[in-house]
């Protein structure tokens, strides 16, 4: 089978760290038979060299059409002026990004590469991520996007965006364990000596500066509840632990993440048991317990309506049996 093609597309002030955390992860993983699952093609807009936002100069082996035969097109953070400080991209470089969008490739950004997918117009509406630092620029310049400005990732399906820096280590885990599994993503892991798996809705950890925003925020209590799935977690609750009306509570939750609280805690409960099925032992009632389904019934029903499988059918997809 041919490796999934990553093209990582390094714009002008590109971050170094950044650009080469895609080699890092995906460059090393092996199928069984010792094959390479990836192929990772770092890449400019014309060929050409670009400079880094550390004073280097970065000479790549691939222009864009090294997007245009992507299955997945990794952008870095980066400071490139037209996208981070104007909301615009070169022609080229948008129309790489939206042919490949177009025809299925899985776009993902680590940083401020957020910023570049942004201006093309794939991020409006969707939930997305960027460093916390870049917050309030990413919302003036892209305001139909739905920036979460406290995640380490969000998954939407086919366009993935991280947080800032080391954060781009755990979306590209994260995607290696969606492709093949978790025994993987921990070797890999292991192999960057970095942690094998921290949840896209866990905290930046962000510095805020005193005085506090006036304007509060429902991360705090998004971290909590993400410490306490194994127990109800009901509206009410929820917002009391925001000090918060539930109306108010309510709409700062849905335009933070993009979505309704009761919603987002049965995607982390889902999240935290695709997890364990991948990652432990523990039966299906255990785990139901420990996500706060309650019982394995419901485990079973929600893992189904979110991807279309039992819990024992996934385990086994990402858990084959040991041969005696």
């Amino acid at each position: 089978m041919a490796a999934h093609v990553v093209a990582v597309l390094a714009l002008d002030q590109v971050v170094g760290m950044d650009m080469t955390i895609p080699s890092q992860i995906f460059g090393p993983a092996r199928g069984p038979d010792g094959a390479h699952l990836y192929d990772v093609r770092i890449c400019t807009a014309d060929g050409g060299p670009v400079r880094s936002a550390a004073r280097f100069t970065l000479l790549p082996d691939h222009d864009l059409s090294a997007v245009a035969a992507a299955d997945t097109v990794i952008v870095p953070g980066m400071y490139q002026r037209d996208a981070y400080e104007r909301g615009t991209l070169a022609a080229p470089v948008r129309d790489a990004l939206t042919a490949a969008y177009g025809r299925g490739a899985r776009l993902m950004s680590i940083c401020t590469g957020a910023f570049a997918l942004a201006a093309t117009g794939l991020l409006d509406g969707r939930p997305a991520a960027t460093h916390w630092r870049s917050v309030d620029r990413f919302r003036a310049l892209y305001p139909k996007v739905r920036l979460d400005p406290d995640v380490l990732f969000v998954d939407d399906g086919d366009v993935l965006t991280s947080a800032g820096v080391a954060a781009g280590l755990d979306l590209c885990l994260h995607v290696l364990r969606r492709d093949h599994g978790t025994e993987l993503a921990n070797h890999i892991a292991r192999r960057a000596v970095v942690p094998a798996w921290r949840p896209g809705g866990q905290s930046q950890f962000i510095e805020r500066p005193m005085p506090e925003r006036v304007e509060a925020s429902t991360a705090p209590t998004r971290q909590w509840a993400l410490a306490h799935l194994d127990r109800p977690l009901g509206l009410d609750e929820l917002a009391a632990h925001s000090r918060m009306s539930v109306r108010t509570f309510t709409r700062r939750f849905r335009e933070e993440t993009g979505m309704s609280p009761n919603r987002w805690v049965t995607r982390q409960r889902v999240e935290a048991a695709r997890h364990l099925l991948e990652a432990s032992d523990l039966s299906v009632e255990q785990i139901a317990r420990r996500c706060g389904f309650g019982t394995a019934v419901s485990l079973r029903q929600h893992l189904r309506t979110a991807l279309g499988v039992s819990p024992g059918a996934y385990r086994r997809t990402f858990r084959p049996p040991v041969p005696s």
